[in-house]
Parts: structure tokens; sequence; C-alpha cells
């Protein structure tokens, strides 16, 4: 392969980055540009983990697309997953995109979170599958089925000036799956006339072997039905469409009146039996107030839960605090799932609720086969590889442990290691007239910490101040002041909750009173304005509990004035 002697960007260079999804698991979103064109694939979010405190979500930072929202052609959804959908309404809150592309199943999803938030009307998406295409100038993009835990589902053929790029998406190799099956042939034809460069998912990259068949975690769900007497629960994830329509079948074929808890559930399942991907009569179902009609061995609730989620359905069953629900000795209930690396600690205790109450907790194992994955292992990563045969690989979608050992099943297949890229968030690869180099040129590429509905990054610092709180406490400082005169009219006032115990700190706190007073005095021998006085406060005080107790609480300055008191209480007067 031909090597790049000058590195040096050109505007007819085809640019590929990611903005999320690179490092991590979640917020996908990665990036084809050529010169005044841009396509973004995927929007998505990611959950925070338990120390991101009071976040609601982790979306990418989408200050580049701002500044180069006169080149947005195309916004491009593979499926409908929230790490691929879950950031949209956050992204079109701060980009006007009128060309969005999607698969069926996700165009519902995403129009049910623009409905939300009052936002359907101003954008239009459209339906996109494998025979679709969509052509900008620079770009001619094509679309094959893949396989993975939610119907359309879909890989990306980019053609380009300098090359053609496959984006995967999330997918695995199902030879007896549930939905549709993948296009090999297309794959094939693919590998055929020339990729090149690959994008293929990572996140199942140290997982040897190939996954188990939806089809048998079928089998092993229905089983259970049959031999199961009391009440059924069972948890999986709600964007796991296979998996519940699987759980629905079972029980219709059981003789079982099913129950739908959780807001998610509720949703996917509404929109799945709308278009058909889940086939049941509504007299299978059956509402709370209708349970306490029906014997318990004519039961099936399906809820949300499975990864032990506090505010989830099952939890609230397990702990007891569920309005409708609570657990009846004898009912058995199964998670369909496997937990989530850092989520043990939480189902663990979820089943030993279950359990102290009476359930038989059935969870994922060798002897049950309760759970499948989504994404492909070690061997179904190679077999794409084969299929594409593409010149560059660039792993996408995973950890960086991840990305690495996809890397290596590359160079296994007979990618030269020499073309093979693992990048960060922000890293650019550049193809030119079929050759891929790194040009040493980054994006802006940040997290952004949501809270509640505000995209805007101000809930990045509110974090960092929760973060101090949860840490160091709070001082607050309180100091009356008389503008007219320019004089600190008597001793600060300090009160301080979670930083030390003020009763075995008096002596402490008063020297800090002492010294923010003698920095105030020093200070305002000169006319000063309120920014001054908070910046004294916080440049005397902040040092001063470091030195002694190693400790940096957050610092709120508190001024009174001494001015506005009096003609407060002149008004008071005049009033009387």
């Amino acid at each position: 392969m031909s090597e790049i002697e000058n590195k040096e960007l050109r505007k007819t260079d085809t640019l590929v980055y990611a903005l999320g999804g690179l490092g991590e698991v979640g917020k996908n979103m990665y990036v084809i540009e050529n010169d005044d064109e841009i396509i973004i694939i995927d929007s998505g979010v990611m959950f925070p983990e338990e120390n991101l405190l009071g976040v609601d979500y982790v979306i990418p930072d989408y200050t580049h697309l701002v500044r180069n929202q006169k080149k947005i052609k195309a916004l491009i959804i593979t499926h409908g997953h929230e790490d691929h959908i879950g950031g949209i309404p956050f992204l079109l809150q701060r980009l006007n995109i009128q060309n969005i592309y999607a698969p069926l199943f996700a165009k519902a999803l995403i129009e049910r979170k623009l409905e939300e938030r009052k936002m359907r009307s101003k954008f239009k998406i459209q339906v996109i599958d494998s025979k679709s295409t969509v052509s900008t100038k620079h770009f001619v993009v094509g679309f094959f089925n893949v396989v993975h835990s939610i119907p359309d589902s879909l890989g990306l053929l980019i053609n380009t000036q300098n090359g053609r790029i496959v984006s995967t998406g999330d997918f695995k190799f199902d030879l007896t799956p549930v939905g549709t099956n993948p296009d090999y042939q297309i794959m094939s034809y693919m590998g055929e006339i020339g990729v090149s460069l690959l994008m293929s998912d990572s996140t199942n990259a140290e997982v040897s072997g190939f996954s188990i068949s939806e089809k048998e975690v079928a089998k092993s769900i229905n089983r259970i039905f049959r031999k199961t007497d009391g009440r059924m629960i069972v948890a999986t994830f709600a964007s796991n469409v296979y998996r519940v329509q699987q759980i629905i079948e079972a029980a219709i074929a059981d003789g079982r009146k099913i129950a739908i808890f959780g807001r998610s559930m509720d949703n996917v399942v509404t929109i799945a039996r709308k278009l058909g991907h889940i086939q049941a009569a509504d007299k299978h179902f059956v509402n709370a107030h209708q349970l306490n009609k029906i014997p318990a061995n004519k039961q099936c609730i399906i809820c949300t839960g499975s990864q032990g989620e506090p505010l989830a359905a099952l939890s609230r069953i397990a702990n007891g605090t569920h309005r409708q629900i609570s657990v009846i000795p004898g009912d058995t209930v199964v998670f369909s799932s496997s937990p989530i690396p850092g989520n043990q600690q939480s189902v663990s205790k979820v089943v030993n609720q279950l359990t102290r109450a009476g359930a038989n907790v059935m969870t994922n194992s060798p002897l049950n086969s309760l759970h499948t994955t989504g994404h492909a292992s070690k061997e179904e990563q190679a077999l794409m590889l084969q299929l594409i045969k593409p010149d560059y690989f660039m792993p996408m979608h995973g950890e960086y442990k991840m990305l690495k050992a996809h890397q290596q099943t590359a160079v296994e297949t007979g990618v030269p290691i020499e073309n093979t890229f693992i990048c960060s968030n922000g890293d650019v690869v550049a193809l030119r007239d079929g050759v891929a180099f790194d040009p040493q040129v980054r994006v802006q590429a940040d997290d952004i910490f949501v809270d509640g509905n505000d995209s805007s990054g101000l809930s990045t610092a509110v974090l960092k101040d929760r973060k101090i709180l949860a840490d160091s406490g709070l001082v607050s400082v309180v100091v009356t002041i008389d503008s007219r005169t320019n004089k600190i009219m008597c001793k600060p006032s300090i009160v301080s909750r979670g930083f030390v115990f003020i009763k075995e700190n008096q002596t402490l706190l008063k020297e800090a009173e002492h010294v923010v007073y003698e920095a105030l005095k020093k200070r305002m021998e000169k006319r000063v304005t309120f920014g001054d006085i908070k910046n004294t406060i916080r440049g005397s005080l902040e040092p001063f509990l470091y030195k002694h107790t190693q400790r940096n609480p957050l610092v709120i300055p508190v001024i009174l004035n001494q001015r506005d008191a009096m003609a407060q209480k002149n008004n008071n007067r005049k009033s009387i």
C-alpha cells in the first residue's frame, strides 16, 4: 500500500472522525467530511456512572458541528438504540438539520422523543432501508441489513471521491435470527469491489467464539414458562425488541395474560405492535388493576430494571415501593439479560431483595441461556473483516481495550497493523485517493453533561460544583459593607456545611474570619466593585483553609450593602 508523503490536509481529502463512541460504550456519533459537506452517522447519549452526581445524560460536544452547520447535508441513523438516537433532541436544539434519515423502527422512536419535547412538527424524518440511497455532491450512501437486538438495523457504504467507507453499525451474525437475515451477499460484494476503510463495532471484541442465537434464548424462556406454576415476572432491556417479542409469544403460548410495566418498555411494545414486529392481540394484555382478578399462574409481568436501576419497575417491586405490584411468595423472576460491567452490585442487591421476599430468581448462566448479546463476538468480527476485506481498519464503538482487541483480530485476518487506526473522539483519519493516513489533526470532542433538558454545557460546571460539595462541603462568608464610604462595617461571619465539625473547629473559623477581614480592609483602601470583594474573599480564604485542612470547599461570598439596608429600613418606615 502506497504511503502519503505530504500529510498536510488538502481541501479534496475525505475526513473521518468521531465526536462520541471511541474509548467508551455510548454516545455514538461519527462524522464523514469532504470539503463543504458533512454527513453525521448517529447521535447517541451515554448514561452516567455513579460518580456523575445528578447528571441525566452525557452527550458529545456539538461545538464543531455548530461552527460548520452550513456543511451538514444529512444525519443518518443506523438503528433505534439510545446510544445511537438519544442525543437527537439535544442536537436539534443546537442545529437545524433538514435531512434526517432513519430506518422505520428508529424513526418511530425518534418521533416519540421529539413529540415529548414538542419538536416533532419542526423536523421530518425520511425512512431508509437496505434498498435506499442518499446522495450529495461528494457522497453516495447505500445501506445493508445487519442483525442486532432491535429491528431495522443497517450498516452503511459511503462512496467518496477518495475511496469507499463501510460502517457496520451495531451488528452480530446470527445464523437463525428472529428478524431479518443479514445481507451476506452485499457484504461479500462490497469486499469484491474494494473497500478502503472499514469502521466496525468493537463492543464484544474480547469475547471469544460466536454468540448464541436469539432462538436458543427463546427455547429457554419457553421451557421456564412451561415449568412455572406461579406468576412470572420477566425483566429485560426495553430496547431488546426481539427478546420482548419472544417473552410475549411464550406467555401467550402458556395461556398467560401480559402486563407491561416501565415507561420505556410500554413505549417500545406499543411501537413494535404498531409496526408488526410484535404480533399480539389486545385481549392478551391487561393493566395493573386487572391483574388482581387473574390467577397467579395465568399472569406474566414484563418490566424494566434488569440492570438494578433504582427507579426502574423491578427495583421498586423488589424493595416494596411499587404502587401496584408486590412480590408474592412463589413468584418466578427471570432476568433475561446479563449485568453490564459496573452494574453487578446493583443487580445483586435486587436479586437478594426478591429472594428475601420469597421469589424464585433466575439469572443468565451457561445452564439456562436466558440472554444473548446483540453485538458481534470475536469470531463474528473476524467474519465481517473477511467479508469486507478492507485496505484500512478503524475499530469503533467500544472502550480502548475493546478497540485494541478488535485491532488484533483485524491483523490476524490479514490487515497490516500499520493500516489500522485506534482513535480517540476527535482524532481525524484522512482518505486521499484510496490511501488512509493520520494527519495529526483533532476536532473538539468533549463530554457535555446534561441535567434535565439542558444541553448548553452549563451542567458541566454545575457538576464540578456538586463534586466539590460532595468531597469538601461548602463555606459561606457573609460580609457587610457601606458602599458610600467604601468601608467594611464589621468582621465577616463564616458559616460552613459539610466542611468541618463546627463545635470542634471554632478557633479555625475565627482565624479564617480574621484572615478575610484583614484582606478586605487592605483591598478596600481603594475603590472596589462587588466582583473585587468576592475575588478577595476567595483569594484569601481558599489557601488558608487548604493549608489547615487539605480540603477545598466551595466558597460562596455573600455581600450585604449597608446603604441598601438603610434604604430598605427607610422604605419600611414610610409605609407604616
